[in-house]
């Protein structure tokens, strides 16, 4: 058994070439940088591409085109950094473009605290596309979630043509952790579906009974064609209503009705629990060791761990609220995520603690807060 003692962001970069990325481009931001910098030496052996765009614009420009012409590609960021992605996100979604976005995120708002963390982008990533159209957020907890999550989210933009978010956090991303790779249980790669010779000039037109349209990359023998605005299936501009609303539904259901497929999250609770809960992230460790002091003093608390953001996985909430009496959401932020779970939540009190001040939430301030 070989140990590696690394960090997060040098586990999702492994990850990455392990789920068959050949192309990153980002520029350098604190607490982001050293996944590309990680990226610098692990693509070139493998044929890929490793570039510093002038600026973060032009990063994720150049990842969408090598997108288009077939290759995984993969950026990195930080807050201010999603913040300058966002129109080109927006044509990731709506020219159904697939892409892995990492999102170290850090203390804001605006430049904020460079070194300390935060998980204040998390409603940023899911609405920061105009249109306010469906993405994919998957958050880890530690180093192994950092490598596995990421071969899953190339997997899931590969298989839904889509961008992919990975929210992780300046305290996940910088912390080391001795891991056994070679032990883990890695899902198998995914590959994007080629384009049928018949479907040549139909490039938004999903397969008979499918959701998600096949793939013709850019820059082949056959021509096809890709477009920022509203747009039918063979790819042309189109004003018609009728047009639009099919193209925009058939977008947003090839998520949300699949979600159950991805929903990650891990769950440790017993029928007799009464408490649940809540929590993603670094914050799921802190979260851990209060469950196990509260269970001690004799509470009976379940805890559940959500690895998928976006789409909000529903039928996984609403099945882990029944029974219970009280809901505890806890985030590194003043309340995002809580609303779900509140909307969820239907007569149950939910109730919120949070901190954004660039400092850990420990399990003291948990148990605390529970026992409120």
């Amino acid at each position: 058994m070989i140990q590696s003692f690394i960090e997060g962001n040098e586990a999702i970069a492994r990850g990455a070439v392990a789920a068959g990325c050949r192309f990153f481009a980002g520029y350098p931001i604190t607490p982001a940088t050293s996944i590309y910098q990680q990226m610098l030496q692990l693509l070139p052996p493998t044929g890929g591409v490793c570039m510093q765009g002038e600026d973060e614009i032009a990063s994720i420009g150049f990842c969408l085109g090598a997108s288009m012409a077939g290759l995984k590609a993969m950026t990195a960021t930080s807050g201010p950094g999603i913040s300058l992605y966002s129109e080109q996100i927006s044509f990731a979604i709506g020219g159904e473009i697939p892409l892995v976005i990492v999102d170290v995120q850090r203390l804001g708002p605006s430049t904020g605290s460079a070194t300390k963390g935060a998980d204040g982008d998390i409603q940023f990533l899911r609405w920061g596309n105009s249109g306010g159209m469906p993405v994919i957020v998957l958050a880890p907890v530690d180093v192994r979630d950092c490598y596995l999550l990421t071969i899953q989210a190339f997997n899931l933009a590969e298989r839904y043509l889509c961008p992919v978010f990975i929210a992780s956090n300046k305290e996940i991303g910088m912390t080391r952790e001795n891991i056994d790779l070679d032990t883990l249980t890695i899902p198998e790669p995914e590959v994007r579906k080629p384009c049928p010779a018949d479907y040549s000039g139909r490039p938004f037109a999903p397969l008979p009974g499918e959701k998600v349209p096949p793939f013709l990359p850019m820059g082949g023998a056959r021509l096809s064609r890709q477009t920022s605005s509203t747009h039918g299936e063979d790819g042309y501009i189109s004003t018609d209503p009728a047009v639009i609303e099919a193209g925009i539904l058939r977008m947003q259901e090839k998520l949300l009705s699949t979600v159950g497929d991805f929903t990650l999250y891990e769950y440790d609770g017993h029928a007799e629990d009464s408490i649940l809960m809540v929590v993603y992230g670094v914050t799921a460790r802190a979260a851990k060791t209060a469950v196990r002091q509260l269970r001690e003093a004799g509470d009976k608390v379940a805890l559940l761990i959500l690895k998928t953001l976006y789409p909000v996985p529903e039928e996984c909430i609403r099945q882990h609220l029944h029974g219970k009496t009280r809901v505890v959401v806890i985030e590194m932020n003043l309340g995002q995520y809580v609303r779900e779970i509140e909307r969820l939540a239907g007569n149950i009190p939910v109730r919120f603690y949070g901190r954004m001040n660039g400092e850990l939430i420990n399990s003291q301030d948990i148990v605390l807060k529970v026992r409120s």
